[in-house]
C-alpha cells in the first residue's frame, strides 16, 4: 500500500499499517545474521567424492576441538545421507524451545549437533529433494535452530560442489573450507574441482586433510599404504594450500562410529586420535593468526 500525504508528519508512522511489513525472507535473513553474530568460526568440511570418511572427519574434528574446551556446533547438511548422529550416537527428534527454535542435540556441554534426521520420524526414509528445498532447510537450520554462543561451527555437507556447498558459500560469507581426500590420484583429482570451487565463490581453503593414509597392523606393527600416500600434501602444495595433517585408517574407528561412539574418547592413545589432535592445533593456530589481522582490518 502507498503512503499517504498525510504519513510523512504522522505521529503513528512506525505502527501504521499502511507501512509495508518485513517480507518472510527479510526476517529470516534477520535471524541469519543474528545467529552468525555469535558464532566466531565457521568451517565448511567437503570433499570433491564420496567415500573419503567427510562426514567421520567432520564428526571427529568437532569431538577434538570440544575437547580443547572450545564450544562447537556441528551441522549436518549432507541431507541425503545424514550419518552425523548416528556416529556420535544421539537418538531421537529435536526439541522445541520456549520460542518455538529448535534446539540442537547435546553431545556433551561443548558440542551440539543438527541433522536432518533428528527430524525425521523414520530414520531410514529417503529425503527426496531438488535444490530450492535443500536451500531453505539449510537456512532454516541458521535461521531457527537455538545455537548458542559458539567457537566454532563445523558444517558437513555432501560430497560433491552441488546446491548444499553452494548454500553455505551464499549466506555463510565468512566460512572457510577444509578439504578431505584419500591419497590415491581419482580422489586428488576431484579435490582439485573443490578447490576451484572454493576459488569461484570466493571462500578461503583453511586447509587439506589426507584420510586413509596408511594402516599399522596392530599385530605386527608394520604400515602399510592402502591407498597410497603423501598425494593429498602434494596436491596442497601444487595448489599453495595449507596442508592440515594425514589421519591413518584404524578400524576402531569404523567400530566405533557403527557403535555411536567416539574413537578419540575411547582410545585416547591410538595414533589415529593424536593424528586429529595434531590438526586441531594447526587448525586453532590458524583462527588464532587470523583473528588479530581481522581485528586490524576493522580498525
Amino acid at each position: 500500500m502507498n503512503e499517504s500525504k498525510e504519513c510523512g508528519s504522522c505521529s503513528s508512522k512506525s505502527t501504521c499499517g499502511t507501512q509495508s511489513q518485513p517480507s518472510q525472507a527479510d526476517v529470516q535473513d534477520q535471524l541469519i545474521h543474528g545467529t552468525l553474530s555469535i558464532i566466531k568460526n565457521k568451517l565448511l568440511v567437503m570433499s570433491g567424492k564420496g567415500g573419503v570418511g567427510k562426514s567421520s572427519v567432520s564428526a571427529n574434528l568437532a569431538v577434538a576441538l570440544s575437547r580443547r574446551g572450545v564450544k562447537v556446533g556441528l551441522m549436518d547438511v549432507d541431507l541425503h545421507g545424514p550419518d552425523i548422529p548416528r556416529m556420535l550416537g544421539l537418538e531421537g527428534l529435536l526439541e522445541i524451545s520456549a520460542d518455538n527454535r529448535l534446539i540442537p542435540k547435546e553431545y556433551s556441554d561443548n558440542l551440539k549437533v543438527v541433522s536432518i534426521e533428528s527430524l525425521a520420524e523414520n530414520r531410514d526414509q529417503a529425503v527426496i529433494w531438488r535444490g530450492p528445498l535443500k536451500f531453505n532447510v539449510i537456512r532454516q537450520f541458521l535461521s531457527d535452530c537455538h545455537w548458542e554462543r559458539l567457537d566454532y561451527l563445523i558444517i558437513d555437507s555432501p560430497p560433491g560442489t552441488g546446491d548444499e556447498p553452494l548454500t553455505i558459500a551464499q549466506t555463510i560469507p565468512d566460512a572457510k573450507a577444509v578439504i578431505v581426500t584419500t591419497p590415491q590420484e581419482i580422489s586428488l583429482a576431484d579435490v582439485r574441482k573443490s578447490i576451484n570451487f572454493c576459488n569461484t565463490v570466493h571462500m578461503p581453503v583453511l586447509g587439506v586433510i589426507e584420510n586413509m593414509s596408511g594402516f599399522v597392523c596392530p599385530h605386527c606393527g608394520k604400515a602399510t599404504d592402502l591407498f597410497g600416500t603423501g598425494g593429498g600434501e602434494r596436491t596442497a602444495a601444487a595448489m599453495n594450500l595449507p596442508f592440515l595433517g594425514r589421519i591413518p585408517f584404524d578400524p576402531r574407528m569404523v567400530a566405533c562410529a557403527d557403535a555411536g561412539q567416539s574413537c578419540l574418547e575411547k582410545f585416547p592413545e591410538a595414533q589415529v586420535t593424536k593424528a586429529y589432535e595434531a590438526i586441531v592445533e594447526k587448525i586453532l593456530a590458524a583462527q588464532e593468526t587470523a583473528s588479530p589481522a581481522r581485528a586490524s582490518a576493522k580498525a
